[in-house]
């Protein structure tokens, strides 16, 4: 998973726990904030075919190990 920042800036990290309305991605110091919105970028295999879902996110909480995000609605 992609999480990027304003500026261009853009950092492959691993996901953990991803629903649908949050994940927690190992991001060590990126200087994230509570309260900092990020867009996520990621690829689900679905068998034959995989999709790229963008998703604009809200840091929830941050912590040594990773940073908690929450979903924004996507349009509905």
């Amino acid at each position: 998973m992609y999480v990027l920042l304003p500026g261009s800036h853009r950092r492959l990290c691993r996901a953990r726990n991803l629903s649908a309305t949050g994940v927690f991605v190992e991001t060590g110091d990126m200087g994230l904030r509570k309260g900092q919105t990020v867009e996520l970028a990621f690829a689900i295999s679905l068998g034959t075919i995989t999709k790229l879902h963008r998703r604009t996110a809200v840091v929830a909480h941050v912590s040594r190990g990773g940073t908690g995000l929450m979903m924004q609605n996507h349009g509905s």
